[in-house]
């Protein structure tokens, strides 16, 4: 699945069951808790992490949706960037 499709499905979700598809600053605090989630995983429970980083990657994936940003461009952007990085 490419990042695209996953940010549309991402959104399906989040219109279908009637999440938070406005508040952008929620959506940054959920994200931050998400990840906050991955990091106790790691450290206490491994056998949640990956479920931990799928959430963090899906909140990502609805923010980019919510202010109508294309992550799998912004992804392949960044990728190229670090990769002409000399350090």
């Amino acid at each position: 699945m490419d990042v695209g499709s996953l940010q549309r499905i991402a959104w399906d979700n989040k219109i279908l069951k009637g999440y938070n598809t406005t508040d952008v600053p929620l959506e940054f605090c959920m994200l931050q808790e998400k990840a906050a989630a991955a990091f106790s995983a790691w450290r206490k429970r491994k056998e949640l992490l990956g479920e931990e980083l799928a959430d963090v990657v899906l909140y990502a994936t609805s923010i980019a949706e919510m202010i109508g940003l294309d992550l799998q461009y912004e992804i392949k952007k960044k990728v190229d960037k670090n990769s002409a990085r000399s350090d």
